[in-house]
């Protein structure tokens, strides 16, 4: 996909997820408007629940489109503090807004700051160049 939409003021993983910091322990989390292209219409979104316990690398939520359903993992270790509840009704969401209203879920950084996560992410020069753009 030539051009994709990607934001600079947010930070990416290779697992085509994006991140925002929401303040100095929080961040919120998506996928990219590459990886919902990927996937095709969005049917329904799996989330974790208010609470529950996240580890870096570990698939906490899904995503089912039409074509298939992928995981969506964990960039750090935490805490799930606010899930998309809008996605519950309308997964389309993801597909028509993936950095706005079709963001997942807020996670609190388990140690260190939302910074310290940030700052070993891809930029957007750095994910431009992991898609092939």
């Amino acid at each position: 996909m030539a051009d994709s939409k990607i934001p600079a003021e947010l930070r990416y993983t290779v697992e085509h997820e994006w991140l925002l910091k929401v303040d100095e322990s929080t961040v919120r989390l998506g996928i990219t408007d590459y990886a919902q292209d990927q996937l095709g219409s969005v049917v329904f979104v799996q989330l974790p629940g208010a609470g529950d316990s996240v580890a870096s690398g570990d698939s906490f939520a899904e995503v089912e489109s039409t074509k298939s359903v992928s995981d969506i993992y964990s960039p750090l270790d935490g805490e799930v503090v606010a899930v998309n509840d809008a996605l519950e009704g309308s997964p389309e969401l993801v597909n028509s807004d993936p950095y706005g209203a079709g963001w997942l879920a807020e996670l609190r950084v388990a140690d260190g700051t939302a910074d310290d996560l940030l700052a070993g992410l891809l930029d957007e020069a750095g994910y431009r160049e992991q898609i092939g753009e």
